[in-house]
């Protein structure tokens, strides 16, 4: 399963994107300081993409005023989206978002939909890798294969921020795949990836769903052992060992991207200017840097294409949450 947004350089969506954002960029402009809320913890994908963008906004002198972020965790990102959505028509307020904005509504976790918002850009995506602990018995792909087919009781899965979450749907597609039922899964929901990692780590846990940038350094470290990717090809880099699911026997691919939302009642010349100035940070040779250390995959897609995008993507994963037995 596949929701990784399609490039869009050409067409009506380029022209909006573009030349009708630079002009809308030019009517308005912040007046004040600008905040970029992260609903999770810091040290997760979402936390590293709102501060990836805030060191290359201000070194490139994208913005007129001041930027700071405000880490606003719980609720499986609830709180977060609630806190921006309650500022209504002010365009000082950005949320980073990933899939959470559409499960926590599918599964009754939150009143609040993606709709509720104001959908600016998904900026890239990210997907999800299976790690397991350097000395576990799971050696491979193929081993958690057999594993989850004998006993899926006996792996203990890990990820954030909620049950229904992508991370957990990813599992629940691999366990879908090769023949089981994604009900049987014994999982474990954290507040952020950093948490679930930890208790992987501690031997509390058997494996971890997460965003590859979040397991690199203990990878790296030789503390985690990545035994399977939801991309459709390998890795770049020092990830370029691990075999994609399809490689070891379930053909399935499962990308999330990564987002950034701002309160109903902008403008259109505020939602131009907010996606004109991703565009450009998005486009800093310092972002490229952060896309390969973090092994995001360069999409970027504009306010109108993205939010009708969601509508699908919305529809696809409350079919997976249905079989997960986990939709309201």
């Amino acid at each position: 399963m596949q929701y990784a947004r399609a490039v869009m350089q050409f067409g009506i969506a380029a022209v909006l994107g573009g030349v009708g954002a630079i002009a809308g960029a030019q009517a308005w402009s912040p007046a004040k300081n600008v905040e970029i809320v992260v609903p999770n913890p810091p040290g997760g994908s979402n936390d590293k993409t709102a501060r990836s963008l805030e060191r290359i906004v201000l070194a490139n002198k994208l913005l007129p005023v001041t930027l700071s972020i405000q880490n606003k965790a719980g609720g499986g990102g609830s709180i977060a989206y609630t806190y921006v959505q309650q500022r209504n028509a002010d365009p000082h307020y950005l949320v980073v978002a990933g899939p959470a904005i559409l499960t926590n509504h599918i599964v009754g976790s939150s009143p609040l939909r993606h709709s509720d918002l104001t959908a600016v850009a998904s900026l890239f995506d990210d997907y999800t890798v299976f790690a397991v602990a350097a000395n576990s018995s799971l050696k491979t792909g193929k081993d958690l294969i057999e594993r989850l087919r004998k006993d899926p009781k006996s792996v203990t899965i890990g990820f954030s921020p909620l049950l229904g979450s992508h991370n957990h749907i990813a599992a629940g597609v691999l366990m879908k795949t090769i023949g089981g039922s994604a009900r049987d899964l014994k999982v474990v929901a954290f507040k952020g990836s950093a948490d679930a990692v930890t208790n992987l780590l501690g031997g509390h846990i058997d494996l971890v769903t997460t965003a590859a940038g979040n397991v690199a350094p203990h990878v790296a470290a030789g503390r985690l052992r990545v035994i399977g990717i939801t991309s459709a090809q390998r890795f770049p880099g020092a990830f370029s060992v691990v075999p994609t699911w399809k490689e070891q026997g379930a053909d399935f691919t499962f990308g999330a991207w990564r987002s950034m939302f701002a309160p109903k009642g902008l403008t259109p010349q505020q939602v131009a200017y907010w996606e004109t100035t991703l565009r450009k940070a998005t486009e800093a040779p310092e972002w490229k840097e952060e896309l390969e250390k973090n092994i995001w995959s360069n999409v970027f897609t504009g306010s109108a294409q993205f939010t009708k995008d969601l509508e699908e993507d919305y529809a696809s994963m409350k079919a997976v949450l249905v079989d997960l037995g986990l939709a309201k």
